[in-house]
C-alpha cells in the first residue's frame, strides 16, 4: 500500500468529536499507570498532556512516595498511591490486586511512563489488556519491550491499542538489533504489526503511523527540539486523552502524532529549535485543535 504522508489539514477528512454539553463524562476518563521514584515526572508529564487533548477526567496511579507531591502538582487529577518496591518501583503485587478494578472505570489505559521493563511490568500489562470491560490502551516505554512474547495474548485485543516504541524499544520486542530497526523502521514497524494487530507508533526523527488494515502514514517530523526528554511521555498522553473522547486507534494516533509534531514546530518558532521543554508541548494542543477545527492553520 502506498503511504500517505501525514499533516494536521489532512486531518479535518477524520475529525475528532466535539461534546454537545459541558458533562466532563462525555469526554472519558484516562488512567495513566506509571512513574517511579527516580522518574516521577513520566507519569505527571502524560496526564497533563492527557487533559489538553480534551480526556474529562484524569487518574494517575504511581509509587506512594511521590503521590501527595503529584497530586499538588496535577491538582485536576485523582491520584492513587501504590506501594513500591525496594528499588523504588511501582510494586507489581499489589498493582496486580488494585489497578484492574480501575482500569475498569476508564475510557483510555496509558501504561508504561517512568516503568522499568521486566517480567512485572510484562505480567501487569497483559493483566489488564485482558480485563473485562475492556477500554482502549496506549502501551509506551516499559510496557513495549516484552509485548513480542506474549503477543498470542495481546492480538485478541489489538483493534484498540495503540503502541510508541522508539528504536531501542521496538528492536526488544522484535528481538532484533537495534541496527536493523534505524535501518529500515517501517520494515519493523510493519513487522510489529503483523505479531500484535494493533496500531503502531514507529517514533523517530521521522514517525510511522501503521495498522492491520495496511495504512501507512508518514509523519516528516516536529524539528529536532521534540527530542528531549519527556517528550514521549507527552505524546503517549495526547494519545489516551484522545481515546478516552472515543475515537478509534488508528484516528487517536493520527492526531497523536500530528498534534505532538505540530507543537514542536510552534515551540521552535517562539521559543527555538532546542531548549523547550516536554512540559510545554501539551500546551500547545489546546489551540491547536482549535485552529484544526476552525481551519486557521498557517
Amino acid at each position: 500500500m502506498t503511504e500517505q504522508h501525514l499533516t494536521l489539514d489532512g486531518l479535518r477528512a477524520r475529525p475528532l468529536p466535539m461534546p454537545q454539553d459541558g458533562s466532563k463524562e462525555q469526554r472519558g476518563t484516562v488512567l495513566v499507570l506509571g512513574g517511579s521514584v527516580e522518574v516521577p515526572g513520566a507519569a505527571l508529564l502524560a496526564g497533563v498532556a492527557a487533559l489538553r487533548a480534551g480526556a474529562g477526567r484524569l487518574r494517575i496511579a504511581t509509587v506512594r512516595s511521590v503521590a501527595m507531591a503529584m497530586a499538588l502538582a496535577v491538582p485536576e487529577a485523582r491520584l492513587i498511591g501504590l506501594a513500591e518496591t525496594e528499588n523504588g518501583e511501582v510494586d507489581p503485587a499489589e498493582a496486580g490486586r488494585r489497578v484492574p478494578a480501575l482500569a475498569e472505570a476508564c475510557d483510555a489505559v496509558l501504561i508504561g511512563p517512568g516503568l522499568s521493563a521486566g517480567e512485572a511490568t510484562d505480567a501487569l500489562t497483559l493483566s489488564l489488556l485482558q480485563g473485562r470491560p475492556s477500554p482502549s490502551f496506549v502501551l509506551d516505554a516499559g510496557a513495549v519491550c516484552g509485548l513480542g512474547a506474549a503477543a498470542d495474548s495481546v492480538r485478541p485485543c489489538g483493534s484498540r491499542v495503540v503502541i510508541t516504541p522508539h528504536a531501542g524499544e521496538m528492536a526488544k520486542l522484535l528481538r532484533i538489533d537495534r541496527d536493523a530497526v534505524e535501518a529500515d523502521p517501517l520494515a519493523a514497524a510493519l513487522k510489529a504489526v503483523d505479531l500484535l494487530g494493533c496500531v503502531v507508533i514507529m517514533k523517530g526523527a521521522k514517525s510511522w503511523i501503521v495498522n492491520p488494515a495496511g495504512e501507512r502514514w508518514l509523519y516528516e517530523g516536529g524539528g529536532v527540539g521534540l527530542a528531549t526528554s519527556g517528550s514521549g511521555d507527552a505524546l503517549s498522553g495526547i494519545l489516551a486523552g484522545l481515546l478516552a473522547r472515543g475515537v478509534d486507534a488508528m484516528t487517536a494516533a493520527l492526531w497523536g502524532v500530528c498534534l505532538h509534531g505540530e507543537a514542536g514546530r510552534r515551540l521552535a518558532a517562539r521559543v527555538g529549535p532546542i531548549g523547550f521543554l516536554a512540559r510545554e508541548i501539551a500546551e500547545e494542543v489546546p489551540a491547536l485543535l482549535r485552529d484544526a477545527t476552525q481551519g486557521s492553520l498557517p
